[in-house]
């Protein structure tokens, strides 16, 4: 089961990549970034107890939902918890990932989540995992990101 989950990621991994480098669109990179959170969170969930993901297609159902929890409440409640997050310097924005995580599962049928602790656990290694994902997939020249990519 490993063996065949790392080789399908691989494969993945690799057609996700080609289709990024021969396409320019925004849409696309959107798409794109989607499946590897996708990905990302149906591997997670094979690896972190207290988390479960049906099947690959309740994972992209997941990563689409997170995206827009991420583009719509997220940045809400990180306006109105401005004062705490302040005074804990950041750390209590992982206390609103883990609230996004929990909004989630709430709406997603197949998507489980035991607890906050596992949700907490969940969002940060997800996130630690897009952004390597993301900066290998989507590279920049320099280090300056420009606005095509």
């Amino acid at each position: 089961m490993s063996f065949e989950l790392t080789t399908i990621c691989q494969i993945i991994f690799v057609e996700l990549r080609f289709i990024l480098f021969t396409c320019k669109y925004e849409i696309m990179k959107f798409i794109l970034k989607l499946l590897i959170t996708a990905v990302n969170a149906f591997i997670l969930a094979h690896i972190l107890p207290g988390i479960e993901i049906e099947s690959i297609y309740v994972a992209v159902i997941i990563a689409f939902v997170l995206a827009i929890l991420d583009a719509t409440i997220k940045p809400l409640l990180i306006l109105l918890t401005f004062p705490v997050t302040i005074l804990t310097l950041g750390m209590f924005l992982f206390v609103i990932n883990a609230c996004i995580v929990l909004a989630a599962e709430y709406v997603v049928d197949g998507f489980r989540v035991d607890g906050f602790w596992s949700a907490i656990l969940f969002s940060i290694i997800l996130s630690f995992f897009n952004s390597f994902v993301h900066k290998r997939a989507f590279p920049t020249k320099k280090g300056i990101r420009s606005k095509e990519v």
